[in-house]
């Protein structure tokens, strides 16, 4: 677990099971890790954009 948890940075992917659980949305473990690697790749793609510019 350590290296997906280096991989999405600081939220932990329990951290991410809590607060999406907290808005009513029930995901396994697996599926937040996904979604935090999924979000990291967007918010990457984004910063390279705009230092592009």
């Amino acid at each position: 677990m350590k290296e997906e948890e280096e991989i999405i940075g600081k939220i932990s992917p329990q951290d991410a099971l809590r607060m999406l659980e907290a808005e009513g949305l029930s995901i396994s473990l697996e599926q937040a890790i996904n979604v935090l690697a999924i979000l990291r790749k967007i918010a990457n793609i984004a910063v390279s954009k705009y230092l592009e510019r």
